[in-house]
C-alpha cells in the first residue's frame, strides 16, 4: 500500500503547494493518468501560478515513465486543453490550474479522449489508486514536445458566430491577471471591437486578489471601468477562464442565470427542438425560455461532470450553470468562457439591443437572491434540519442536488459545497422582488439559528 494522496477532490485534483501537491505527487499522478487511459500521447497546458512549471515537469516525467509522449501547449486556459485533446487526437489532456484558489494552491483538471471528463465515480478514483501505489523516479529525463494550437483554437471558438455580423463596440475586459489576457490580445485583430483591458497581464501572484468574479467585492473594478470608459459592456473571467461574467453598460452585474435563457434562445434558433441542460439552483426562467423557443429543458446536478454526462446522453446543444459555466455540444460538450460572450455580442449586434434591455424583462419576471454562501460546522446536518423545518409546509421538495423547495410563487435551493464547509443558497420568486428579499432573510436567519 502506497502513500495516501490528499489532493483528489470530487471532479479534479487541487491542493496547497507543497504540503498537498508537490513534484513527487505530480509524478505519481502522471503515472496514474498514463496507466488508467493507456496513453500514447497526453496533452498538457498550465496556468500562470508560480508552481505550474515544476508541476508540469514532474507530471510529464510520470507520464513518460509509462512510455507515453507528452505534448505541451504552454500557458493557456482550461478550454484550450479540451480543444487540444480533440484537435491533436490525444488519449488524455491535463490542465495544471487551481482556477480561482489562492496563489499557493495548484491542481489538475484531467480529461480522457474527446475531452471526456473524469470524476471520482468515473476514473479519478482509479487514477488516485494507481498514483498512491506508484514509485517516484527523479532520474527520468524530461522530453516535451511543444505545440502551439492557439490560432486553431481561435478559429474554433469564432466558428460559433458569424464575425461579419458583429458590429463595432467597446468592451471592458478583466482577466483578473489569469490566463484570459493573451487570448483577448489574439482575438483583437479578428473582431471590430475596441477593448479596454484591465488586469490583463498574467501574474500568478494575483496582485489584485484571486480571480473570482463571483465574489461581490471582486466585481467593483470591472463595474467602475465600464462606467468610466462608457463601454457597451464588461466581461470578467476566473483564472483559467472557463467561467465568464457579464456587466451591462451601467456597470450592473448580470446574474449568469439570465444568460442561460438568453443563450438558449439564440442556440435554439439554429438548432430547433434540441435539449438544453441546466442545474437545479435556479430553474423557472430557464425552463420557460427554453420551452418558449421550442427546446426541451433537462435538469442535472450542478458540477461539470454531471452536466456533461446529461448533455452527452441527450445530445443537448447547450448546458448552463448559474455559477458561470457554459457548455456547448459543438465544443466537445465542454465548457468555454469565450464562446458565451462571442454569442452575446453577435446577439447585441444583430438585434440592435443593449445587454441591459435583453435581460430586463426576465430579471423583473424572476428576481433572484444571487448565490449566498454561509460557512457552517456541519453542512450535511444543517441541510437536513432546514428540510425538516419546511416538511410541514406546502412545499414540493426535490433532493437531486441538496434540496430544492418549491412553494409555487417562490422557491429555493440549498446545497453543500463539494470543496469547502459551506452551504450555498439560491432564492427566486415569480415577479415579486419584495417576497424574494423577505424569504432570503427568513432562510438566512434559520441557517444562523440552526448552525
Amino acid at each position: 500500500m502506497g502513500t495516501k494522496i490528499s489532493c483528489f477532490k470530487a471532479y479534479d485534483v487541487r491542493g496547497q503547494i507543497p504540503s498537498e501537491l508537490n513534484e513527487e505527487v505530480a509524478f505519481k499522478i502522471g503515472v496514474g493518468i498514463a496507466s488508467y487511459f493507456s496513453t500514447k500521447t497526453v496533452v498538457i497546458g498550465y496556468d500562470i501560478r508560480p508552481s505550474s512549471l515544476k508541476i508540469l515537469e514532474a507530471l510529464a516525467k510520470g507520464i513518460q515513465s509509462q512510455q507515453s509522449e507528452v505534448i505541451s501547449i504552454g500557458l493557456c486556459g482550461t478550454e484550450e486543453i479540451y480543444f487540444a485533446t480533440n484537435h491533436l487526437d490525444s488519449d488524455a489532456g491535463v490542465m495544471i490550474t487551481a482556477s480561482h484558489n489562492p496563489a499557493d494552491y495548484n491542481g489538475l483538471k484531467i480529461v480522457g479522449k474527446g475531452a471526456k471528463p473524469v470524476s471520482m465515480d468515473s476514473g479519478l478514483g482509479e487514477i488516485k489508486s494507481i498514483a498512491e501505489s506508484a514509485s517516484y523516479d527523479e532520474s527520468i529525463d524530461l522530453k516535451l514536445s511543444e505545440v502551439s494550437i492557439r490560432d486553431q483554437y481561435l478559429d474554433k471558438i469564432l466558428s460559433f458566430v458569424n464575425p461579419e455580423n458583429i458590429q463595432p463596440m467597446h468592451i471592458v475586459t478583466n482577466a483578473g491577471n489569469g490566463c484570459a489576457g493573451p487570448v483577448i490580445d489574439a482575438l483583437e485583430s479578428r473582431l471590430p471591437i475596441k477593448f479596454t483591458k484591465i488586469q490583463n497581464e498574467p501574474d500568478g501572484l494575483f496582485p489584485n486578489g484571486i480571480p473570482n468574479p463571483l465574489l461581490v467585492e471582486n466585481r467593483k473594478i470591472t463595474s467602475e471601468a465600464v462606467i468610466a470608459h462608457q463601454a457597451d459592456l464588461g466581461i470578467a473571467w476566473d483564472g483559467d477562464f472557463d467561467r465568464c461574467f457579464f456587466f451591462d453598460a451601467n456597470g450592473q452585474f448580470i446574474e449568469n442565470y439570465y444568460l442561460i435563457g438568453l443563450l438558449s434562445e439564440q442556440l435554439l434558433k439554429s438548432s430547433p427542438s434540441q435539449h438544453i441542460v441546466h442545474d437545479p439552483r435556479l430553474v423557472w426562467n430557464t425552463r420557460e425560455e427554453v420551452r418558449r423557443c421550442g427546446g426541451i429543458p433537462d435538469i442535472s446536478k450542478a458540477g461539470h461532470s454531471f452536466i456533461k454526462e446529461v448533455m452527452r446522453a441527450n445530445q443537448a446543444v447547450y448546458g448552463g450553470e448559474m455559477s458561470g459555466h457554459h457548455y456547448f455540444r459543438d465544443f466537445y460538450f465542454s465548457d468555454s468562457g469565450m464562446i458565451p460572450w462571442l454569442l452575446l455580442i453577435e446577439n447585441i449586434s444583430t438585434s440592435g439591443t443593449k445587454l441591459a434591455e435583453l435581460v430586463k424583462e426576465r430579471i423583473d419576471k424572476y428576481p433572484v437572491s444571487g448565490e449566498i454562501n454561509r460557512k457552517v460546522e456541519d453542512p450535511r446536518k444543517l441541510i437536513e434540519d432546514i428540510k425538516n423545518f419546511y416538511l410541514d409546509t406546502n412545499a414540493e421538495i426535490n433532493d437531486l442536488d441538496g434540496y430544492s423547495f418549491d412553494f409555487s410563487n417562490w422557491r429555493f435551493n440549498l446545497r453543500m459545497s463539494n470543496t469547502e464547509p459551506l452551504v450555498r443558497l439560491n432564492v427566486e420568486t415569480r415577479g415579486d422582488y419584495q417576497l424574494m428579499t423577505e424569504k432570503t432573510k427568513e432562510i438566512l436567519d434559520l441557517i444562523e439559528k440552526l448552525s
